[in-house]
């Protein structure tokens, strides 16, 4: 099948979030046919590249989130009312006080309201949806969207939505400087609706858009499913609505509840109209389901990380030393080096011997000032320590970086600790602590995101930023090898069990098979008389070799690369053209046109449900 996989600020691209594992994924099914539609953030992320890709990607097409080109559009008076209106309702919906509305969205639920809760939430997600497929059909009728979108004509109806009755507190403070700033985010956010990938050469002929994130990442396949009817996947290891949450603190009020608004029905519509949702851990499917997920349509697959590089680090947990504590990661303030170094204090106290190397680096200004401030915290708390008058002391915590000749790589940072310590205060999927798994380590991690189902019982949890918690369960496993032991090689079992490539690609092969199997063909077959003929294309039809009775003709909207003009009909043979023309074994064989024709097998038999794969994916269980 043919796959139209959307990214933003990832794949291809070599510095791209979830690049990585993208790329595993398509690697991995190298039976299927990518079309990447991938959108940038940043000029430097274009500069830097491509990863190389693999053959099966046949197709990759960009575009730009991050420059402010003019198109060139200019609208006539119609079109002009016509962005007016669905702009202005699109306002309205970010502005109005709406009881039962998504999280994100401005307001509150009243008791009073709880009856009509339902009903008037449902609405405002029509009137949402309605505006926004209506600045897309406009910008497919106009060639364009940019410049409308930043014109004078879109802040006046910004404001007028948060000045009119019934708008939410926050939304009636905003001022013009907010306004503005909001009207530009918007922009950037709604900028694929101008894109032209909504053709029958483009996503309209793919068999399924997979979107590797929530947010603007699944706009286009919204437009997709909106235009041509192609069924949409949406994978979340990382939910973009909370994401947006934990940003842009410095932003007034009045700007964060307005964007929130916009994200927030845009992730409802997002998964009212997903076919599926694959989320990578339970954390992220509880923030779907509060954002109006169905239930019925999650399916968690948890993320697929390579255990090759670790393999060494896991078969021989004998070789780390007894005494030191690790830590890996990217540093930054969300990680809270700070309670790690507290703790490491109090475990001093009890364990003289142990020592601790923070391993990683910055990855930003922020990330390096934080850096900085640990090391001095560091020296504060653990002054350079000398076994006797002529000998040199040393720090027991030491600040190191991949890459060098004592740590080559992460494996080999996780292989000399016997324990592996995280201390974060904000989680996603924790990937880091995955890899510690893998090595056979045990684990003390403080409780937060999806730590606690990524680890199961095979580590010890404490609260975050406790830092006397965190020193009591380190030195619990400091001083009993032996339960580190059984803990490590629990955690190795697990972590190969639920966290590799292999059962990541296996399941989202099945959820592809699942999806395609209970789409209808958007591919019209005709008969010899010019009528539609039902179920003609179903998903496994497509099976390389050569067919017979090909009688049907096919008219084609869209479809994949591999789609011919007549339909493909599996056949078997009938048993009695098995017989020589003697009617004896071992004469000669007959002439293909001695033979009578194939019995064709029934569509029913082909397109009954319970011949299809079942889709191996992996309950969370927190």
């Amino acid at each position: 099948m043919r796959i139209g996989l959307l990214t933003e600020g990832g794949y291809p691209y070599v510095s791209g979030e979830a690049g990585l594992w993208c790329d595993r994924l398509v690697r991995g099914l190298g039976q299927h046919e990518f079309d990447v539609y991938a959108l940038t953030r940043s000029e430097r992320q274009e500069a830097r590249g491509w990863v190389p890709l693999p053959p099966q990607v046949s197709r990759v097409r960009t575009a730009s989130l991050w420059d402010a080109e003019d198109d060139g559009v200019v609208y006539g008076r119609r079109a002009r009312r016509r962005f007016a209106e669905h702009y202005g309702e699109l306002a309205a919906t970010l502005s109005t006080t709406v009881p039962g509305q998504v999280p994100g969205a401005a307001g509150t639920v009243s008791r009073a309201d709880s009856e009509a809760a339902p009903d008037q939430s449902a609405l405002e997600a029509d009137r949402f949806a309605n505006a926004l497929y209506g600045l897309a059909e406009l910008a497919r009728d106009e060639g364009g969207l940019p410049r409308a979108l930043r014109s004078e004509t879109a802040v006046r109806a910004l404001e007028r939505a948060c000045r009119a009755p019934g708008a939410h507190r926050l939304a009636r403070e905003a001022r013009v400087p907010d306004l503005l700033a909001v009207a530009a985010r918007l922009e950037r956010a709604l900028r694929p609706l101008s894109l032209d990938w909504y053709e029958d050469d483009g996503l309209g002929a793919v068999d399924l858009c997979h979107a590797a994130s929530g947010g603007t990442a699944a706009l286009p396949g919204l437009l997709a499913r909106h235009f041509c009817e192609v069924p949409l996947l949406v994978t979340e290891y990382g939910v973009r609505l909370r994401a947006h949450y934990l940003t842009d603190p410095d932003s007034s009020p009045s700007i964060r509840a307005l964007l929130a608004a916009f994200h927030g029905r845009l992730a409802a519509e997002t998964y009212r109209r997903a076919a599926l949702i694959t989320p990578g851990n339970a954390h992220a499917r509880r923030w779907q389901e509060r954002c109006g997920a169905d239930r019925a349509k999650l399916r968690t697959v948890h993320p697929g990380m390579d255990a090759t590089p670790f393999v060494e680090a896991g078969e021989s947990p004998e070789c780390a030393d007894p005494r030191t504590l690790v830590w890996v990661g990217r540093v930054e303030p969300a990680k809270d080096l700070v309670s790690l170094l507290h703790a490491f204090a109090e475990i001093r106290k009890e364990e003289p011997g142990a020592r601790l190397r923070i391993v990683g680096g910055p990855a930003d200004p922020e990330g390096a000032a934080y850096l900085a401030h640990c090391k001095g915290l560091a020296a504060q708390l653990f002054p350079d320590e000398a076994d006797g008058p002529h000998a040199v002391g040393s720090n027991p915590v030491s600040f190191e970086e991949t890459g060098g000749p004592e740590l080559p790589s992460r494996a080999d940072a996780y292989a000399s600790g016997a324990l592996v310590v995280l201390s974060s205060v904000v989680e996603g999927f924790p990937a880091g602590l995955v890899e510690a798994m893998f090595c056979g380590r045990a684990t003390v991690s403080t409780d937060v995101g999806a730590v606690v189902e990524a680890i199961g019982g095979t580590g010890l949890v404490v609260p975050p930023r406790n830092p006397r918690a965190l020193a009591e369960a380190c030195v619990a496993l400091l001083r009993d090898p032996e339960r580190r032991a059984r803990l490590g090689a629990a955690a190795r079992a697990r972590a190969l069990e639920l966290f590799t490539v292999e059962q990541n690609v296996a399941a989202f092969h099945g959820i592809y098979l699942d999806i395609l199997s209970r789409t209808p063909a958007r591919r019209v077959v005709l008969d010899e008389t010019g009528e539609p003929v039902p179920f003609s294309a179903p998903a496994e039809g497509h099976v390389p070799g050569r067919w017979t009775e090909s009688t049907a003709r096919a008219a084609v909207r869209g479809g994949p690369g591999w789609a011919t003009d007549a339909p493909v009909r599996a056949t078997v043979r009938d048993p009695a053209s098995e017989k020589t023309p003697a009617g004896t074994a071992g004469g000669p064989a007959p002439d293909a046109s001695d033979m009578g024709p194939p019995a064709a097998v029934p569509l029913t038999a082909i397109d009954e449900p319970s011949a299809m794969a079942s889709v191996p994916v992996t309950e969370g269980v927190r």
